[in-house]
Protein backbone atom coordinates (compact mmCIF):
# COMPACT_ATOMS: atom_id res chain seq x y z
CA UNK A 1 0.00 0.00 0.00
CA UNK A 2 1.31 3.25 -0.95
CA UNK A 3 2.00 5.82 1.93
CA UNK A 4 -0.24 8.69 0.40
CA UNK A 5 -3.27 5.94 0.51
CA UNK A 6 -2.38 5.32 4.33
CA UNK A 7 -2.10 8.83 5.30
CA UNK A 8 -5.57 9.10 3.55
CA UNK A 9 -6.96 6.40 5.76
CA UNK A 10 -5.47 7.77 9.10
CA UNK A 11 -7.10 11.15 7.86
CA UNK A 12 -10.80 9.53 7.55
CA UNK A 13 -10.56 7.80 11.16
CA UNK A 14 -9.12 4.47 10.61
CA UNK A 15 -5.33 3.37 11.87
CA UNK A 16 -4.61 4.64 15.12
CA UNK A 17 -6.73 7.51 15.93
CA UNK A 18 -10.09 5.73 15.60
CA UNK A 19 -12.38 6.87 18.48
CA UNK A 20 -14.12 3.29 20.01
CA UNK A 21 -17.57 3.10 18.97
CA UNK A 22 -20.33 1.59 21.20
CA UNK A 23 -21.61 -1.81 20.29
CA UNK A 24 -24.65 -3.57 21.79
CA UNK A 25 -24.35 -7.24 21.93
CA UNK A 26 -26.67 -9.73 22.69
CA UNK A 27 -28.34 -9.69 25.76
CA UNK A 28 -26.75 -6.25 26.83
CA UNK A 29 -28.22 -2.60 27.30
CA UNK A 30 -26.21 -0.04 25.61
CA UNK A 31 -24.94 2.46 28.96
CA UNK A 32 -23.37 5.26 28.50
CA UNK A 33 -19.33 5.97 29.85
CA UNK A 34 -20.82 7.83 32.83
CA UNK A 35 -22.81 4.76 33.42
CA UNK A 36 -19.84 2.53 33.07
CA UNK A 37 -18.22 4.20 35.87
CA UNK A 38 -20.62 4.81 38.23
CA UNK A 39 -22.81 1.13 39.10
CA UNK A 40 -24.88 2.75 41.40
CA UNK A 41 -26.64 5.37 38.92
CA UNK A 42 -28.27 2.64 37.71
CA UNK A 43 -32.12 3.38 37.22
CA UNK A 44 -32.10 6.39 39.22
CA UNK A 45 -32.91 9.90 37.64
CA UNK A 46 -30.59 12.98 36.52
CA UNK A 47 -32.69 14.62 39.64
CA UNK A 48 -32.24 11.94 42.07
CA UNK A 49 -28.07 12.18 41.59
CA UNK A 50 -28.22 15.37 41.15
CA UNK A 51 -30.10 15.64 44.80
CA UNK A 52 -27.75 12.99 46.08
CA UNK A 53 -24.35 14.46 45.04
CA UNK A 54 -25.23 18.04 46.64
CA UNK A 55 -23.21 18.31 49.53
CA UNK A 56 -24.43 18.79 53.09
CA UNK A 57 -28.05 17.47 52.41
CA UNK A 58 -30.66 16.83 55.05
CA UNK A 59 -33.42 14.48 55.56
CA UNK A 60 -35.61 17.24 56.02
CA UNK A 61 -37.76 18.81 52.61
CA UNK A 62 -38.26 22.30 52.66
CA UNK A 63 -40.99 22.75 55.06
CA UNK A 64 -38.72 21.01 57.77
CA UNK A 65 -40.68 17.76 57.83
CA UNK A 66 -38.46 14.47 57.82
CA UNK A 67 -39.63 11.18 56.25
CA UNK A 68 -40.77 8.20 58.34
CA UNK A 69 -39.48 4.63 57.45
CA UNK A 70 -42.55 3.98 55.83
CA UNK A 71 -41.43 7.25 52.86
CA UNK A 72 -44.73 9.03 54.28
CA UNK A 73 -43.89 12.71 55.40
CA UNK A 74 -45.30 14.15 58.63
CA UNK A 75 -46.02 17.38 59.92
CA UNK A 76 -43.71 18.80 62.95
CA UNK A 77 -46.68 18.29 65.21
CA UNK A 78 -47.32 14.55 64.48
CA UNK A 79 -43.55 13.99 65.11
CA UNK A 80 -43.90 15.83 68.65
CA UNK A 81 -46.89 13.76 69.65
CA UNK A 82 -45.02 10.60 68.48
CA UNK A 83 -42.06 11.71 70.78
CA UNK A 84 -44.39 12.25 73.44
CA UNK A 85 -46.00 8.86 73.21
CA UNK A 86 -42.67 6.98 72.90
CA UNK A 87 -40.85 8.52 76.29
CA UNK A 88 -44.67 8.03 78.19
CA UNK A 89 -44.50 4.28 76.94
CA UNK A 90 -40.53 4.12 78.34
CA UNK A 91 -41.69 5.99 81.66
CA UNK A 92 -44.01 3.98 82.37
CA UNK A 93 -41.85 0.70 82.51
CA UNK A 94 -39.89 2.48 85.27
CA UNK A 95 -40.75 2.02 88.80
CA UNK A 96 -43.06 4.35 90.33
CA UNK A 97 -42.68 5.01 94.36
CA UNK A 98 -45.41 4.81 96.32
CA UNK A 99 -47.52 7.89 97.42
CA UNK A 100 -45.48 9.73 100.50
CA UNK A 101 -42.74 8.84 99.93
CA UNK A 102 -41.20 11.54 98.90
CA UNK A 103 -42.92 13.79 101.20
CA UNK A 104 -41.96 11.80 104.66
CA UNK A 105 -38.05 12.29 102.68
CA UNK A 106 -38.22 15.96 102.75
CA UNK A 107 -39.88 15.98 105.81
CA UNK A 108 -36.93 14.57 107.36
CA UNK A 109 -34.58 16.63 105.26
CA UNK A 110 -35.31 19.65 107.08
CA UNK A 111 -36.04 18.29 110.39
CA UNK A 112 -31.98 17.44 110.36
CA UNK A 113 -31.47 21.31 108.59
CA UNK A 114 -30.98 24.27 110.46
CA UNK A 115 -30.59 26.43 107.27
CA UNK A 116 -33.14 29.40 106.67
CA UNK A 117 -36.39 28.83 104.02
CA UNK A 118 -37.35 31.99 103.45
CA UNK A 119 -34.68 34.03 101.15
CA UNK A 120 -32.77 36.45 102.38
CA UNK A 121 -33.55 39.36 99.86
CA UNK A 122 -37.02 38.98 99.53
CA UNK A 123 -37.70 38.65 103.27
CA UNK A 124 -35.57 42.07 103.83
CA UNK A 125 -37.47 43.72 101.26
CA UNK A 126 -40.52 42.98 102.66
CA UNK A 127 -38.89 44.50 106.32
CA UNK A 128 -38.19 47.30 104.90
CA UNK A 129 -41.26 48.29 103.39
CA UNK A 130 -43.23 47.77 106.55
CA UNK A 131 -40.63 49.85 108.74
CA UNK A 132 -40.94 52.49 106.34
CA UNK A 133 -44.58 52.60 106.82
CA UNK A 134 -44.87 52.54 110.51
CA UNK A 135 -41.71 55.27 110.53
CA UNK A 136 -42.95 57.49 107.61
CA UNK A 137 -40.16 60.04 106.89
CA UNK A 138 -37.22 59.86 108.95
CA UNK A 139 -35.69 62.84 109.51
CA UNK A 140 -32.01 63.69 110.50
CA UNK A 141 -30.42 66.73 110.80
CA UNK A 142 -33.90 68.03 109.08
CA UNK A 143 -33.21 66.54 106.20
CA UNK A 144 -35.85 63.34 105.20
CA UNK A 145 -34.05 60.13 105.70
CA UNK A 146 -34.99 56.26 104.81
CA UNK A 147 -33.98 54.24 107.80
CA UNK A 148 -30.82 51.83 107.72
CA UNK A 149 -30.53 48.06 108.92
CA UNK A 150 -27.62 46.24 109.63
CA UNK A 151 -27.52 42.54 107.79
CA UNK A 152 -27.68 41.15 111.37
CA UNK A 153 -30.76 42.80 112.16
CA UNK A 154 -32.68 41.43 109.68
CA UNK A 155 -31.25 37.76 110.01
CA UNK A 156 -32.43 38.25 113.77
CA UNK A 157 -35.64 38.96 112.90
CA UNK A 158 -35.94 36.07 109.53
CA UNK A 159 -34.95 33.48 112.58
CA UNK A 160 -37.40 35.01 114.75
CA UNK A 161 -40.03 34.49 112.07
CA UNK A 162 -39.41 31.30 110.91
CA UNK A 163 -39.44 29.42 114.27
CA UNK A 164 -42.84 31.38 114.58
CA UNK A 165 -43.83 30.36 111.65
CA UNK A 166 -42.66 26.42 112.07
CA UNK A 167 -44.17 26.33 115.36
CA UNK A 168 -47.74 27.78 114.07
CA UNK A 169 -47.72 24.95 111.27
CA UNK A 170 -47.14 22.15 114.34
CA UNK A 171 -50.03 23.37 116.08
CA UNK A 172 -52.32 23.86 112.99
CA UNK A 173 -51.22 20.18 111.78
CA UNK A 174 -52.51 18.46 115.57
CA UNK A 175 -55.62 20.66 114.79
CA UNK A 176 -56.12 18.80 111.60
CA UNK A 177 -55.19 15.43 112.80
CA UNK A 178 -57.80 15.88 115.82
CA UNK A 179 -60.35 16.66 112.85
CA UNK A 180 -59.53 13.64 111.30
CA UNK A 181 -57.61 15.06 108.43
CA UNK A 182 -54.35 15.42 107.13
CA UNK A 183 -53.77 18.45 105.01
CA UNK A 184 -53.94 21.80 106.94
CA UNK A 185 -56.74 23.93 106.50
CA UNK A 186 -56.88 28.07 106.98
CA UNK A 187 -59.35 27.09 109.77
CA UNK A 188 -57.22 24.77 111.52
CA UNK A 189 -54.39 28.08 111.89
CA UNK A 190 -57.37 30.35 113.06
CA UNK A 191 -57.97 27.32 115.85
CA UNK A 192 -54.16 27.38 116.68
CA UNK A 193 -54.40 31.49 117.20
CA UNK A 194 -57.04 31.25 119.03
CA UNK A 195 -56.29 28.73 121.30
CA UNK A 196 -52.41 30.34 121.90
CA UNK A 197 -54.36 33.62 122.75
CA UNK A 198 -53.43 37.22 122.19
CA UNK A 199 -49.88 37.14 122.82
CA UNK A 200 -49.02 33.53 121.52
CA UNK A 201 -50.84 34.09 118.30
CA UNK A 202 -50.15 37.53 117.96
CA UNK A 203 -53.31 38.87 117.62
Amino acid sequence: MAPREIANRARRGGGAGKTPVMRKTAGTPLRSPAQVRSPGAQGRSPAQMRSLAAPGRSLADAHGRTPTRSGKVLPQQQQQQQQQQQGRATAAHKRRTPNGIKALREIRMYQKSTDLLISKLPFARVVREIAQDYVGDYTHSGTPTSLRWQSSAILALQEASEAFLVHLFEDANLCALHAKRVTIMQRDIQLARRIRGQWGGLG
